[in-house]
């Protein structure tokens, strides 16, 4: 979720900040289901999901102005007290506070509704009794997460009247959609030469609840890529196509296990955090990329690893040390101890899952606290090796 930063993600973890932001529903499938044969792409532009990415914008934030220059330049003198006030409440509850992504919290969210134009938002607004309903259908659902949205409701109303007020709806049909249009028909020629669902479940050894994969083609999601509920995902017009199915490989996976009511994997997980190295990066890395927990943060990781080898397989990777080296400031370094031994073992082995997988290796020591900084450092001395032959 990078330019500068990252092409890839956010998932939105809500524990973690949706860098994805996202999660899987429910009940996924038993690993013993048959797996799907094909990928069903559907490629869409969203209204919706594009306002709520454009609020980082509009928060004057240099870590999204630095991509929108020219739109904030345009936007910012037409906004009001009341209006400057509310996004600067939004940045500090959600991002200063809480360490997550504006827009990855709020796309969340607003899909677990049918909005489709600023006055569904606000509508929604006044009444969220749906959108929490569907939302506790879904991993993506806590008390504490719930909380944060109503703290910022009356800001959220006052930013979206805002935008209704200078016809932001109009501007965005006018001259946002055109170009949104020409992206999907440019990608759609494309995609669906990927069986990107099969090589998903294939590796988390378990069956998605659909073979359906919605793109949702925005204009103001830079630099992320979003999961949102169900298999939907929030990608940028201006990535390249190789980007946006890195993103359609990556976004399906979160979560790649439901860690929510599995005490197994949990505790497993726990023990991760007597690795020094790992909670330096997880502890002092920069919070505007997300992933600013323990939970997080391997989550993150493991769709990393995951992704890494799905997108070699489709031979569409960008080489695995210069990703990790360049991705997030190098912050994700158990993503690289975890592809370290997939690469190096039996992944994946019939009949195990991920979820299986991983909890083998941090019991049996190849993961375990103390490992990850030896694999990092043996992953890249590697690649120097390679270079002195």
């Amino acid at each position: 979720m990078k330019m500068v930063a990252s092409w890839l993600l956010v998932t939105v973890l809500l524990g973690a900040a949706l860098p994805c932001y996202g999660s899987i529903d429910k009940g996924r499938g038993s690993g013993k289901a048959k797996l799907h044969a094909t990928t069903d792409w559907h490629i869409q532009p969203s209204f919706t999901m594009d306002t709520v990415c454009f609020l980082n914008v509009l928060t004057g934030d240099p870590f999204y102005t630095r991509y929108y220059k020219v739109e904030y330049e345009q936007f910012e003198p037409r906004l009001t007290p009341a209006a400057r006030n509310a996004l600067a409440n939004l940045k500090r509850k959600i991002k200063d506070e809480r360490k997550s992504i504006i827009s990855a919290f709020l796309a969340l969210y607003f899909s677990a509704t049918d909005d489709r134009t600023l006055d569904d938002l606000l509508a929604t607004l006044k009444d969220s009794k749906r959108m929490k309903e569907n939302l506790q259908k879904t991993t993506y659902y806590s008390e504490s997460g719930w909380q944060l949205y109503e703290s910022v409701k009356e800001d959220l109303e006052a930013v979206f009247s805002f935008l209704k007020t200078i016809g932001f709806e109009n501007h965005w049909k006018q001259y946002v959609l055109p170009k949104l249009e020409g992206k999907i028909a440019e990608i759609k020629k494309e995609l669906p030469k990927y069986n990107v669902i099969h090589e998903v479940e294939k590796l988390l050894g378990t069956r998605l609840p659909s073979n359906a994969l919605t793109v949702h083609i925005l204009n103001y999601s830079q630099p992320h890529g979003i999961r949102v509920t169900g298999l939907r995902f929030l990608t940028d017009a201006a990535y390249p196509f190789r980007i946006v199915l890195r993103n359609a490989v990556h976004e399906p996976m979160h979560p790649p296990y439901n860690l929510a009511r599995d005490t197994e994997l949990k505790e497993a997980l726990d023990s991760l955090r007597a690795d020094g190295f790992l909670m330096d990066k997880i502890s002092n890395h920069n919070p505007a990329f997300g992933y600013n927990s323990l939970e997080g943060f391997i989550e993150e990781d493991c769709v990393q690893a995951l992704e890494q080898i799905i997108n070699e397989t489709l031979k569409v990777e960008v080489e695995a040390r210069k990703r990790w080296k360049d991705n997030d400031d190098g912050m994700h370094v158990f993503a690289i101890a975890l592809y370290s031994v997939m690469k190096g073992g039996n992944f994946p082995a019939a009949g195990e899952s991920f979820r299986d997988f991983l909890i083998r290796m941090i019991r049996t020591g190849r993961l375990a606290a103390g490992r990850i900084k030896p694999l990092y450092d043996a992953f890249y001395a590697q690649r120097a090796a390679n270079r002195q032959r």
